[in-house]
Order: C-alpha cells, then sequence, then structure tokens
C-alpha cells in the first residue's frame, strides 16, 4: 500500500504513514466490531446453557444489545470519587484498552497478512499483554477503596503465576518451530504429524502445552473459573467497583479484546492458525483467514462454556494449580522436547 501511494505522488514518509494508519484502522475497526459482536454471543451461551433466552428484544435476534449498551454507557456521567487520584483513576481503564489493541499488530491473519511480520513477534505479544495487569493495578490503587485494592493485588499475583508458565509453554513452541515470528510459527505446523494433520496440537509432545496454554489464558485474561480480581461474592466487583460510564465500558472492551486475543493466539501457537485441519489440497481452497475465524470462534465457545460451567476457584486454589501444577509440568515439557529435538535434528544434521 506504501508503493500505491508513493505512486501518487505523496512522499515516502508520508505514504508509509498513510498506509500505516489505514492498515491499523483495518485491524481496530473489526476487533472493536467483534467485541461487540462478541459480547452478544457470550451472553447467548450462557443464556442457552442456563435454558434461558438471553438478548432477544434490541434488533434482530438481540443482536443491538451490545451497541444499546455501548450507547447507554456512554450517555452516563462519569463519577469519581472524592479521595481517588483522578489522573491515574481515568488513565488505568485507557492503558488496560490499548494494550488489547496493540497487541493486534503482530497477528497473522493469514499468509502476509499482517501488520507487522517481525521476527520476535512471540515475544512482543508476550511483553504487549502481560502490560495489561498494570491497568488493573492501578485501577485498584488510585480508586482508595478496598476492595478495589485486594483486587489488584490479586491481579499482580495472578498475572505472575500464569505468565511464567506460559513463558515455558511457549519456549517449547519456539523450540519445535525454530522461531519466534508467528507466522512461521504456523507455517511449521503443516503437515505434523504424520503429514495428514495440521497443528502442534496433535503433537503428542505438544498437546499437554496446548492444554495448559488453554487453561492458562483464561486465567491471564481473569475469565471464569479464575475471575478472581471481580468476584462479587467477595470483592463487590474487584477493581471497577468505583467505575462508572466509558471508564467502566473500556474495561469491559479491554477485557473482550484480549479474550479474542487468546483464543487466536491458541489457534495460531498449536492448532494450525490460518492452515485447514487436515493438510488436503481441497481445504485450501477456503482462504485461511476463514480457518482462523472458525478456530478462533471454537476456542470463544469454550471459553464461554467453561464460563457458565465451572465454579469460581478458591485463592489458594488458583495459586497451587499455577505454580505447583503448570510450572513444573511446563519445565518438565521443555525438557522432553529439547531432549527430542537434540536426539533428532541434531543428530540427523551430524
Amino acid at each position: 500500500m506504501t508503493g500505491w501511494f508513493t505512486y501518487l505522488g505523496m512522499p515516502y514518509e508520508a505514504a508509509w504513514f498513510t498506509a500505516t494508519l489505514l492498515d491499523i484502522l483495518v485491524i481496530a475497526f473489526p476487533v472493536m466490531l467483534a467485541v461487540a459482536m462478541i459480547i452478544y454471543a457470550d451472553r447467548k451461551i450462557w443464556a442457552a446453557i442456563a435454558l434461558r433466552k438471553g438478548p432477544n428484544v434490541v434488533g434482530p435476534f438481540g443482536l443491538f444489545q451490545s451497541f444499546a449498551d455501548g450507547i447507554k454507557v456512554f450517555l452516563q456521567e462519569t463519577i469519581i470519587p472524592a479521595s481517588a487520584n483522578k489522573g491515574l483513576f481515568l488513565m488505568a481503564p485507557i492503558i488496560t484498552f490499548t494494550v488489547a489493541l496493540i497487541v493486534w499488530a503482530v497477528i497473522p491473519f493469514q499468509a502476509g497478512l499482517v501488520l507487522a511480520d517481525i521476527n520476535v513477534g512471540l515475544l512482543y505479544v508476550l511483553a504487549a499483554s502481560s502490560l495489561g495487569v498494570y491497568g488493573v493495578i492501578i485501577a485498584g490503587w488510585s480508586s482508595n477503596s478496598k476492595y478495589p485494592f485486594f483486587s489488584a493485588l490479586r491481579a499482580a499475583a495472578q498475572m505472575v503465576s500464569y505468565e511464567v508458565a506460559i513463558g515455558f509453554v511457549l519456549i517449547s513452541v519456539v523450540l519445535w518451530a525454530g522461531s519466534f515470528n508467528l507466522s512461521t510459527i504456523v507455517m511449521k505446523q503443516q503437515g505434523t504429524p504424520l503429514w495428514l494433520l495440521n497443528g502442534y496440537g496433535f503433537n503428542p509432545l505438544l498437546f499437554p502445552m496446548a492444554v495448559v496454554f488453554f487453561i492458562s489464558s483464561m486465567a491471564e485474561t481473569a475469565r471464569a473459573p479464575f475471575d478472581l480480581t471481580e468476584a462479587e461474592s467477595e470483592l463487590v466487583a474487584g477493581f471497577q467497583t468505583e467505575y462508572s460510564s466509558m471508564s467502566f465500558a473500556l474495561f469491559w472492551l479491554g477485557e473482550y479484546a484480549n479474550v479474542i486475543l487468546m483464543c487466536a493466539l491458541n489457534a495460531l501457537l498449536f492448532w494450525g492458525g490460518w492452515l485447514p485441519p487436515l493438510n488436503w489440497a481441497p481445504l485450501y481452497l477456503v482462504p485461511g483467514i476463514l480457518w482462523l475465524f472458525l478456530k478462533i470462534w471454537v476456542f470463544f465457545f469454550l471459553f464461554s462454556w467453561v464460563k457458565a460451567t465451572v465454579p469460581r476457584y478458591r485463592y489458594d486454589q488458583l495459586m497451587r494449580l499455577g505454580w505447583k501444577v503448570f510450572l513444573p509440568l511446563s519445565l518438565i515439557f521443555v525438557f522432553l522436547v529439547s531432549g527430542y529435538l537434540m536426539l533428532t535434528r541434531v543428530g540427523v544434521s551430524a
């Protein structure tokens, strides 16, 4: 696109800036639309599991319910507690929302369709997604209220616990793929194993890590049964207790954008990304972006299913799962994967 603007007579710098801005908007607007529709889908799935109808009044089949909710919070008054740190209080939801969007810069939707195809894309995702917890911590501290502060402490402990496990899971993927580039990681999943199936999830050595990553991604996004930062039975609404209007909505949008992101990462890292499930030529006629969206939808359905059916963990259970189960398990599989690769690839090359 930069070349096209240059052809129209624009200086290279202006052409690059315009093209990049348009690319960002092409990603950001669909993500925001997807967030609105995914909230609707979430509520519909919960309702179906509980034998209810869910949203069904605003628009056909209730499709406009999320937009009606958005208009409602936009028209509400923003109330800031008198004893809160006003600057940080207003900055916290902006941080959460912004961080949820910037990660999408390196997500490949299909071969060649990515804003920034950088060699360290996976490291960028890990670093940027880790910043999201700062919005929660700042919100809890700046509210100058007891329950939000407890929520902030929980968020910090929860993030540390599961970021460590996720890091070791990603080491196994990087070792097998030999790259930090997300597009390369997807392409390395073609025809594994036995040249019939696409995806590391079908690899016996990496399937347990796919399960660990899926569960850890729910904890990373504070989804049930790991929503201890928002536990209404213990903390009223956690870090969001003192928020209203658009500041509350930004937290809501950031949370669901992170959920979609984690669904995309599950698909990209373990289940073939934009590749079809089977390494069969006719399936490649379907555009890769449709395969990716289908896999994201499957993982989001699993997220909603778990939230609607699994009771919330206690705090000690959450910590035990992260430190005593996932961390040792991911370390063991780093050892197994690296040992297998040393015995096969290095031995063959020697």
